[in-house]
Order: C-alpha cells, then structure tokens, then sequence
C-alpha cells in the first residue's frame, strides 16, 4: 500500500488511472446493448481498423495520429452500417473482411515503410496494449475526458432510444423512434470508444474490454438498469486493479486488466450457479 501511494505522487500514474477509468466506463455503457444486439463483434471489426489507419498515421508520420485513425474509424463503422439494409445482422463475413484486410495492410505498410528499428516491437505493443498508457500527456488525457464525457452523455441522453432499439428495433420503428439514426449514431460511438481503447488494452484486446463487464454482470443481474450500472462497476474495478497491477509487477497493462476481467467473469459465473443451487 505503501509503494502504491508513493506511485500516486507521479502525474502519469493518475493520468492513466483518469483515462482508464474514463475508457473503462464507455466501454461497458457500449457493451451491454452490443452484447444483447450479438453485435459484439464489430468491436473487433473496427479495432482492427484503427490498427490499420493507426500504421497509415506513422507512416505519414502525423504528430497527432488521432486525426487520421478517429475519422477513418468512424467512416467504417457508418460503412458497415449503411452497406446493405441489415448489415449489422447479416454482414459478418464485410466486417471480418474488413478486419483482416486492415490488419494485413497495417502490417504491410509498418514493413514497407519502417518508421522504427523494432517493427515486430511496434505491432505488438499496438496489438496487445503497452505502456503508452503511462506515458500519456496533459492534452491528450483532457482529449480522451472531454470525448469520454460526450459518450456518457449520449448514452443518458439516448438510453430509452436505445433501451427500445436493443430488445425490438421493429417496435421501436412502429412507436416512432427513429432507429435508423439511433443505429447511426450508437455506431460513430462505439467508433470513437475503440479508437480510446486502444491506448489501453491494444485493438487485438478490446472486445474484451466490451465484452466481458456486460457478460459477468449478466451472470448476476436481470435488468437492463442493473446489468448496465453492475457493468460500469465491474470494468472501473478491473482496470483501476488490472493498471495497478500492472505498475507493481511492471506487467503488460492491457493483458493485466483483461486477465483481472477473466477473474472477476469467473467469481460472477461461480456465484450465480451458487445461487441456483441454493434455491
């Protein structure tokens, strides 16, 4: 406890800790619609084309590389939405070409055009997270606030649109709700929220970033209110347990949170069917 305070004193512990809590809890608001939509694997779909725009980025050396892989990753995501009347539902086989697709030529380009003499380290670090986290400045961390803040306050502001969409889109069309846009925008979310999550659990590890809070709160509560609030709850703990951990053992910061998500899925699975036996 002692030698976790004294890392408190650092501005670039408490950076990371503000943008993974931040990251953590728009990726679980996401995650449970995209789960109970079984839309959860656009997530992987689109990280992988952040991972693609983000090699375009360093090839092109930009500064700022968010420039290019935030509007990139939102065209895609508006892409796969409007190719095709129900390609959200239909169009598995788009997305996994387009993820694929990006990853080959992120890969390619990063060889092609080598902008480091450790190209192998580079990838890797991009695809399963690395410690740029802990490196995070003062603006980029007020960018990822004030983007992270216009996310929760779409999901409050839209969450009976989206509470309606999530269980029966066809009855929210016949009530009046606009879906169509609904979808749209939910989309260009998501976008923005992997390109965030990048920085934190790499774009190989973010499904499970999205994935796995909704899943273990679903293990233990019923209601849309509850699952999603539980969600929150259990992503802000396994990434501020997962960074901690990871800056005590000098462990992988990505790979650390996602192993603290697995626990934590475990323990919720072992309870639930606990409570099952005992009634």
């Amino acid at each position: 406890m002692g030698e976790i305070i004294t890392y408190f004193q650092y501005p670039f512990v408490r950076y990371a800790l503000i943008t993974g809590v931040l990251i953590s809890l728009c990726t679980a608001l996401l995650g449970v619609p995209l789960v109970l939509r079984r839309f959860s694997y656009i997530g992987d779909g689109l990280s992988h084309v952040a991972f693609g725009a983000l090699a375009i980025a360093s090839v092109l050396h930009l500064t700022n590389q968010m420039l290019l892989v935030l509007p990139v990753t939102i065209l895609c995501a508006v892409l796969l939405l409007r190719t095709g009347q129900n390609t959200l539902i239909k169009g598995d086989a788009a997305i996994a070409m387009l993820s694929v697709s990006a990853l080959a030529l992120g890969y390619l380009l990063m060889h092609l055009f080598s902008v480091s003499s450790n190209i192998s380290g580079d990838v890797c670090s991009t695809l399963f997270g690395s410690s740029s986290i802990l490196t995070l400045d003062r603006t980029r961390v007020l960018l990822c606030t004030v983007l992270s803040l216009l996310v929760t306050i779409f999901f409050i502001l839209y969450y009976n649109r989206i509470f309606t969409v999530t269980f029966d889109e066809t009855f929210a069309r016949a009530t009046g709700v606009r879906a169509g846009l609904c979808n749209l925008l939910f989309a260009i979310v998501i976008a923005v929220v992997i390109v965030l999550a990048m920085n934190l659990v790499g774009s190989l590890l973010i499904s499970a970033l999205v994935i796995f809070p909704a899943l273990s709160s679903m293990r233990l509560f019923h209601s849309f209110k509850s699952v999603t609030v539980s969600a929150c709850l259990i992503s802000v703990f396994c990434t501020v347990i997962g960074t901690l951990f990871s800056i005590l053992c000098e462990a992988p910061v990505g790979a650390s949170i996602v192993a603290c998500d697995m626990i934590v899925f475990l323990i919720c699975a072992g309870a639930a069917k606990a409570m099952r036996l005992g009634r």
